[in-house]
This record gives structure tokens, C-alpha cells and sequence, in this order.
């Protein structure tokens, strides 16, 4: 007679939404960038990307070993996680230290915290902060070639004989000299394995709005704000193309979309989400534009996840029903 009925509080809403089902529609959104990357950086961007992924993925299955929990790998939440680390880096990055940098977005940035739910910062974008501080010269270096010894490139990564190769987008910018729109936009250019093709990453993002995954408060605020911002101070007047510059280089696209949206380190509530997007598109110009880096969206990203906490609280709707509070004078 007990099993029959089973009492719970209110309400009683049902949902098919799986964090399964999330990870594996972002993992397709993810698709065209990654193939993208592959085809501008060739088999370098392929060995970062199955380097992190596994790094990812053996941390968090050993972690759940050691600590005698259930394994947490099948909800493909380590995958992305790995997917998201080796889009943030160069393709000639050294295979050991991706290795690292998955290591270290795992075990201590998600892992630690209680696993999946509990991190208070994007894993991937921690380890690509946690990389460039460690180290800054290979994490800024672009240049792509051929891998000749195995070995060698493990340890050195690959060195600059062909491939897309130079200075990013965002450092010409920088440096006041001239870009192709277009290029930025089809992604011929140089930077990380994922952040180079806009319209790829606009493709996956279009998949993720339609699959009701996230929604564009987010995207909309943060791209719009950082549009307004270089706009205004970024000494070139109403410049379109300088604008427009700004918003295809660099990962803002993929940051915006990808991971200032991710579920567990940003706002939950629709005002909070908006004032979330603003304050990383203000963090954003203000890296690029006043600090000696021509690039932001990683920083901003993770120091705004440390604000959202404070954010929630502070948009936070009061319970139906519940009447405001008046202080009495």
C-alpha cells in the first residue's frame, strides 16, 4: 500500500531535460567549430582536442574512484569541458600541457567544489586563465606547422612552417593596423583552435536558441554592450569596421554564446541574466581597450561568475503572494 502513494511538496512539473541531453546538444553546437578548427590548424588542432577531452574526462572518472562515488562521466558534461578548453588555446600548444590544463578544469576548479552544479567559475575558461598565467609565451603563440616526430611535438608542440600563422585579429587591431572583415568572419585567420570562424560558431549558437538550450539574454547583452563600448572609447568614433572588428575577433562570439551562458556560473533570474551579459561586455572593452592584452573574454567571463551570486540575491523575485517589505520610520 506504501508504494501507491507517494506524497510531495508543490509543484509537480515533469521534464524529459537531461543534463545528458544538454551536453550532447552542445557538443553538436560545438560541431562546425571544431571542424573548422581542424581544417584552418590541421592535425595539431585534432591531437589538442582529443588531448584535452581525455584529460577531462580520466580526471573526473579517477576522482569519482578515489572518492568511491558514482562515475559522473556519462553525463558528458567533462567532454564539453575539454571540447571548451581546447577551443580556447592555440593548435601548437604543447600536448603535455593540455593535458594539464584538463587536469586542472576537472580536478580543481569542478571536482573539489562537489562536481557538476557546485564550480563558481567556467572550468574551461579557469584553465586557459590558469595556462596563460603558467604559461604566456606558448599560450600567445599562433604559429602552426608541421608535426615531424611525435615525440617532439608533445613536448614543444609544432613549429611555424605553414598553416594559418601571425598575429591575431585583435593584436593587429591593436597595434592600429588594418583587418579583413571577411576573413574574420569566414575565420582565415590566426588564434585559438575554436574562436577563429564566426559564422561556425554563429551556427552552432542558432542550434542551441532553437533547441531551447539557452536563450540570448545573455549573448545580446554581453556582444551589444562591448559593441557600444569600443564604439565610444575606442578613439575611433563611430567606425563600424573597427566596431565590427571587435565583435568577430577574439572569442567574444564564443564566449558569449558558449560560456558566459553556461547553466551553473550565471544568473538564473531574466534581469539578472541582462545585467550579467552587460557587466562581461564591460569587462571586455575595458581589457582590450585600456590593459596591455588584446584580448578580455576569458577574464571577464570569470571574474563576472564571481558576481553572479551577488546578482541573483540582488534580482531575486519574491514569492507569489509574498507582500514587499516597508520599513516602518
Amino acid at each position: 500500500m506504501s508504494d501507491l502513494f507517494h506524497v510531495s511538496a508543490a509543484p509537480h512539473n515533469r521534464s524529459t531535460v537531461t543534463t545528458k541531453g544538454i551536453m550532447r546538444d552542445v557538443m553538436i553546437a560545438l560541431l562546425p567549430a571544431g571542424l573548422f578548427g581542424i581544417f584552418n590548424f590541421g592535425i595539431h588542432a585534432l591531437m589538442v582536442m582529443a588531448v584535452t577531452v581525455l584529460a577531462c574526462v580520466l580526471t573526473e572518472y579517477f576522482f569519482c574512484r578515489m572518492m568511491k562515488k558514482p562515475s559522473t562521466v556519462g553525463d558528458y558534461s567533462a567532454v564539453v569541458t575539454g571540447i571548451l578548453l581546447a577551443f580556447n588555446v592555440p593548435a601548437s600548444l604543447p600536448l603535455w600541457m593540455a593535458a594539464l590544463g584538463g587536469i586542472f578544469a576537472i580536478l580543481i576548479v569542478k571536482m573539489l567544489f562537489g562536481g557538476i552544479g557546485q564550480n563558481f567559475m567556467n572550468p574551461a575558461l579557469a584553465a586557459r586563465a590558469f595556462l596563460l598565467i603558467s604559461f604566456p609565451v606558448r599560450m600567445t603563440d599562433f604559429a602552426v606547422g608541421k608535426v615531424t616526430q611525435t615525440a617532439d611535438y608533445i613536448q614543444k608542440g609544432s613549429v611555424a612552417i605553414d598553416g594559418i600563422s601571425g598575429a591575431t585579429p585583435l593584436a593587429a587591431l591593436k597595434a592600429g593596423e588594418a583587418v579583413d572583415l571577411l576573413k574574420m568572419f569566414i575565420g582565415q585567420t590566426g588564434g585559438t583552435i575554436g574562436e577563429t570562424s564566426a559564422i561556425a560558431i554563429l551556427i552552432g549558437a542558432a542550434y542551441l536558441v532553437v533547441r531551447k538550450v539557452i536563450s540570448l539574454r545573455i549573448p545580446l547583452a554581453y556582444i551589444i554592450t562591448v559593441a557600444v563600448f569600443v564604439m565610444i572609447f575606442g578613439g575611433q568614433g563611430f567606425d563600424t569596421t573597427y566596431m565590427l572588428a571587435h565583435v568577430l575577433g577574439g572569442g567574444l562570439l564564443l564566449g558569449a554564446f558558449f560560456m558566459a551562458t553556461d547553466y551553473v556560473t550565471s544568473p538564473i533570474t531574466a534581469s539578472g541574466q541582462i545585467i550579467f551579459g552587460i557587466c562581461c561586455g564591460l569587462l571586455t572593452g575595458l581589457f582590450r581597450l585600456l590593459s596591455g592584452t588584446a584580448e578580455g573574454v576569458s577574464y571577464a567571463i570569470i571574474f563576472c561568475n564571481l558576481l553572479v551570486p551577488l546578482i541573483d540575491k540582488a534580482t531575486r523575485q519574491r514569492s507569489f503572494g509574498k507582500e514587499r517589505v516597508v520599513s516602518e520610520k
